[in-house]
């Protein structure tokens, strides 16, 4: 199942004009980014830092943004957060596990290790200073009252830039980004947005939310038409995350270069 915050994207897919032009499966933003990889799905709702590792093109004009909390990526911490030396996180979505590292590198000058767990926080915390909760499983949680401090991620990135955050996009291969097919997504977004209430009542009972928590989360807290000014915060991080990697590879063939030393 993908995640509610997909919803407004294919409602039009799934109930107005835009039906019968795609095929469409539902999955975890980073399976859809692996079956893009492997090529079975020709086009998918994709971690944008996917995006830019696999040399996608994006259908730009809707994604999935936030322009201030977002409530649906948490980062609760048993320990002051510039002492994180573990994260565990759910692997749902690759944007926010790597939002998650810039944040932490750049505002509290944590580099923690990441375990990968499922999303359940009491085992998380059980095993890691840190848990990092996306998407569904998130929602499922109040903030307000959790015994443990907590980042609202999409409020900590607009603190720190000024810039929206985008997490998601449509994307696929250069010639697959037509006029007509980007324009259809638009018009899937719009018909979704501009049935919110059937959305909520679709919607939030599956999710184990209640509907004002649905509706403000799809209305508030989430942006699906995308500016200029989104793009200029996708680009920024981006731009940060693709230093992340290169350290990453940077550290991964020094500690090859070392076996290797230790061998000879």
């Amino acid at each position: 199942m993908s995640y509610f915050n997909t919803v407004p994207l294919v409602w039009g897919m799934l109930h107005g004009k835009q039906r019968d032009i795609f095929d469409l499966r539902f999955e975890v933003p980073s399976v859809c980014a692996d079956q893009l990889r492997s090529g079975e799905a020709d086009i998918g709702i994709v971690p944008v830092v996917e995006m830019r590792r696999q040399n996608l093109e994006l259908f730009r004009g809707t994604g999935i943004a936030c322009r201030g909390p977002v409530r649906s990526i948490l980062l609760i911490s048993k320990v002051p957060f510039e002492e994180i030396k573990t994260l565990a996180a759910d692997s749902g979505s690759r944007s926010s596990v790597m939002l998650s590292r810039v944040i932490l590198s750049k505002r509290y000058g944590a580099a923690p290790a990441i375990l990968t767990r499922k999303p359940v926080l009491a085992n998380m915390l059980s095993e890691a200073d840190a848990a990092l909760i996306i998407g569904d499983p998130a929602l499922l949680l109040n903030p307000d009252t959790l015994p443990f401090p907590t980042l609202d991620l999409g409020a900590e990135w607009v603190n720190m830039t000024g810039l929206p955050m985008v997490f998601a996009v449509w994307a696929g291969k250069k010639e697959l980004i037509t006029p007509p097919l980007e324009q259809a997504f638009r018009d899937s977004c719009r018909f979704g947005l501009e049935h919110v209430e059937e959305i909520v009542a679709a919607e939030h009972a599956v999710r184990g939310i209640t509907p004002e928590l649905a509706r403000r989360y799809v209305q508030k807290h989430i942006a699906f038409e995308l500016d200029d000014r989104d793009y200029l915060g996708m680009e920024l991080y981006l731009r940060y995350a693709m230093d992340l990697d290169a350290a990453d590879r940077a550290a991964a063939t020094e500690l090859e270069n070392k076996a290797t030393e230790a061998t000879v």
